[in-house]
């Protein structure tokens, strides 16, 4: 498949989708606002960080690479037309069907074969029962936890209750063990070991 070769709709409605995905670095992830943060990260923010621990989560593993990095990729894309929504609206509507939703609609008028992998994968990482789909999500919650640690080590004592749900819901030993190392280690301490080395 060569984009040269689309016909003009549908290179307009690939120029379109990339427009719309550029939503998410304005879409703040809203479950921070509980406990103060008034502007947190983005969602795109979230999501860079995710794939960089996927790859990492991936190779340590032995997964599908490619297959995580899409997961990674997808798993938010949703939240370009839904906005994050936080645990406490979620119980009041049954987020996950829309999100389903919402991804199908936002994908639809791709190239197929770019949708149907988009679809499969997005599909697969929502059952969680794939290696690929637990690694993916454990990138997720180990995002999220750094992101805690960060808050919390900037004075938003409440992200503890972040970093204590997370630790029941990792998967891989991997993940555990990384986060592991992370509750030992200041989200200052990598630039401020460059002083030793002379580097700053």
């Amino acid at each position: 498949m060569r984009y040269s070769n689309l016909i003009n709709e549908v290179r307009i409605m690939v120029v379109n989708f990339i427009y719309e995905i550029g939503n998410l670095k304005r879409v703040k992830r809203s479950g921070w606002w509980l406990i103060g943060i008034t502007n947190p990260e983005s969602v795109a923010e979230h999501s860079f960080r995710c794939i960089i621990i996927g790859y990492i989560l991936a190779k340590l593993e032995k997964a599908n690479l490619e297959k995580v990095l899409t997961m990674c990729m997808l798993q938010d894309l949703c939240e370009a037309r839904l906005n994050d929504l936080h645990k406490v609206g979620q119980r009041y509507i049954n987020f996950s069907k829309f999100e389903i939703e919402a991804f199908e609609d936002s994908i639809r008028d791709l190239p197929e074969e770019i949708r149907e992998e988009f679809s499969e994968l997005f599909r697969e990482y929502k059952e969680q029962k794939s290696l690929e789909a637990i690694i993916a999500r454990d990138a997720d919650l180990l995002e999220n936890a750094f992101q805690a640690m960060e808050y919390r080590e900037a004075g938003y004592r409440d992200a503890q209750d972040w970093i204590e749900n997370i630790t029941k819901l990792l998967k891989t030993d991997s993940a555990k063990k990384i986060f592991k190392d992370m509750l030992k280690t200041s989200p200052n301490e990598w630039w401020k070991g460059l002083k030793k080395v002379g580097r700053i």
